[in-house]
């Protein structure tokens, strides 16, 4: 046991004091905070430019001010001017665009232009389509002679957000996401193949480096290769925990300090413009509406609210789980790397061996890659339970709060796999290790593994 603990001491120190290990582990916690943060500040973060858009219907003034003005844009319903002869002026005019609007566009929905200079932005081609949608279902109402249409319309509109709530057995009820779960899924599906499959391929090639430099004759002269074989394994097993909670506490500390910055900023504009209007109009401050404005503050930015949402995580199980399977699944697919690499004289010679070993690493990824859309379907099921492919597809379903049972079944047999592929790698690498200059098979491989000691 002393011998296995230095070479497993040996193996981490040698690692974890390379430069790129250390770069490497100070980065990927920024990369990965950036995919919680940039997409929802650059999802928030509307163009601030002032768009000043001439209107001009086509022998008609049916849509005269349909299109509402908005904080971002203006538009100005122009007559007696003909398109042809504004699109090519309308920028010396002081106009961002001109939105031609054809007499057809009741029967031909696409009758509509907006010619400009420069890409409109989403958020402003949505406001004029949903704009001249109503409009025109509006008119086509009106045909039917409804008294009243307008107030109607006005009374009968409503907006409807669906809020995903999950109750358990026991009646406690937790808010949920389906977007954020299914970020959730593909992140961590995406990051223990990763995981798994780096460090399980540095278990390999230093194998297939101390095998070609004969180095490994001298270090058996002194140690068992079964020793030699998991000091080596548990050594860069190590090395994977401690970038990985290396990674989890930077990650979560950044989300953490940009959530409270956010809220910080958003919350006091918020309340001051509240407060500004209460004042404006009766001349106090209710502390009910500025507690009130505080808390819509978070839930109407959307930044804010999704990092609430993944903060909301059951994130006391997830992490866990994720470090066991990342234990289990690296030990297992590493003893069959260290088993590759001893059975070949170089790297170049791993190609016919790897192929049995890394189709159920990217089967389990294609499969965790569907479970986003249907984490209770048999195949997400099954792939989670069978050994080969449980690390990356059972830590892509844990968003979508799996089931006791299934996870405890999951790894009963994630712990028997391992401990198989460890005996059955140890005997080949007892016997691999030492062989030079012979072209080893599947034959050869299968003779090994029936030698006894």
């Amino acid at each position: 046991m002393n011998k296995i603990s230095v070479i497993i001491a040996r193996e981490y120190s040698t690692r974890v004091r390379k430069k790129s290990f250390i770069i490497m582990t100070l980065l990927t916690p920024i990369l990965m905070a950036s995919m919680f943060i940039i997409p929802a500040l650059v999802m928030s973060n509307k163009d601030k430019d002032f768009k000043k858009i001439a209107v001009v219907e086509d022998g008609t003034d049916l849509f005269k001010g349909s299109i509402p003005n908005i904080a971002e844009a203006e538009f100005v319903y122009l007559d007696n001017v003909k398109f042809n002869d504004l699109k090519n002026t309308f920028e010396s005019a002081g106009y961002y665009g001109v939105l031609y609007i054809s007499s057809e566009v009741i029967e031909a929905p696409n009758a509509v232009q907006l010619v400009s200079r420069k890409q409109p932005p989403m958020s402003l081609l949505e406001h004029i389509n949903g704009s001249l949608e109503k409009e025109v279902e509006k008119q086509k109402m009106l045909s039917y002679n409804i008294k009243d249409l307008d107030q109607i319309l006005k009374s009968i509109h409503t907006d409807v957000s669906v809020q995903t709530i999950k109750i358990d057995e026991s009646g406690n009820t937790k808010r949920t996401s389906t977007t954020a779960s299914m970020i959730l899924a593909y992140f961590s599906g995406f990051l223990m193949y990763m995981l798994v499959f780096m460090f399980g391929a540095q278990v390999m090639r230093g194998v297939i480096e101390e095998k070609t430099s004969r180095v490994v004759e001298v270090i058996v002269s002194s140690v068992k290769p079964f020793q030699l074989m998991v000091g080596k394994i548990v050594g860069i097993a190590l090395v994977g925990l401690t970038q990985f909670a290396v990674w989890v506490m930077l990650t979560g500390a950044i989300v953490t300090v940009t959530k409270v910055n956010l809220t910080s900023k958003n919350t006091t504009a918020k309340v001051e413009n509240t407060a500004q209007s209460i004042i404006q109009t009766n001349n106090a401050v209710p502390v009910d509406q500025v507690s009130q404005a505080s808390l819509s503050a978070t839930q109407e930015n959307p930044v804010l609210k999704a990092m609430d949402t993944a903060l909301d995580q059951n994130w006391a199980l997830i992490i866990p789980v994720f470090i066991f399977y990342f234990i289990t699944g690296y030990l297992l697919y590493a003893s069959l790397f260290a088993a590759v690499g001893s059975a070949v004289d170089s790297e170049t010679d791993t190609q016919q061996f790897m192929l049995p070993i890394t189709i159920p690493i990217i089967l389990g990824l294609v499969v965790a890659m569907g479970t986003m859309e249907n984490p209770e379907s048999s195949i997400s099921f099954w792939f989670s339970l069978i050994p080969l492919t449980s690390p990356i597809v059972m830590v892509a379903r844990m968003p979508f709060d799996v089931p006791v049972w299934q996870i405890a079944l999951s790894m009963f047999l994630m712990v028997i796999t391992v401990w198989g592929a460890i005996w059955m790698a140890a005997k080949i690498y007892r016997t691999g290790i030492l062989m030079y200059g012979k072209k080893t098979s599947y034959g050869e491989i299968w003779k090994w593994l029936r030698y006894k000691e």
